[in-house]
């Protein structure tokens, strides 16, 4: 395969949109922990603290998200630097690195997506409980 410095110049929009989006994930989530323990602390119970467990599972796993994605775009530019530079085997190897961290960002991505699927099923059988309840 050829590699030019434009070949991993095409995944800067694409790494770059991704931190944001994680960055974005990780401030609602913060905010949305502060919010629930100070809910938990007025009225504790078993709903409140199996979300902020959820929250604190989801927000290590975008920690590793956003750490495998900036290790990409490290290895991207250093692919680009050794591009640049003449060393064409090695430029090779650190691009595949990274689209290697880049597949296991988008990984642990999956893996929050589906710990947030839970969240709201907790949520919902919480409402629906409620419902019955009202209902009766």
């Amino acid at each position: 395969m050829e590699l030019t410095l434009t070949t991993p110049a095409l995944l800067f929009p694409a790494i770059s949109l991704l931190m944001l989006a994680y960055t974005n994930r990780f401030i609602v989530l913060a905010q949305l922990a502060r919010d629930l323990y100070t809910e938990y602390r007025k009225e504790p119970n078993i709903i409140l603290s199996q979300q902020i467990n959820n929250l604190r599972r989801r927000i290590k796993i975008i920690r590793s998200m956003q750490l495998f994605g900036a290790l990409s775009f490290f290895f991207c530019v250093m692919s680009m630097f050794l591009i640049f530079a003449g060393t064409m085997i090695l430029a090779h190897i650190t691009f595949g690195l990274s689209l290697i961290l880049l597949l296991a960002s988008l990984g642990f991505l999956l893996a929050e997506l589906q710990i947030s699927i839970n969240a709201l099923d907790i949520q919902l059988k919480d409402f629906e409980s409620d419902m019955s309840e009202k209902v009766k």
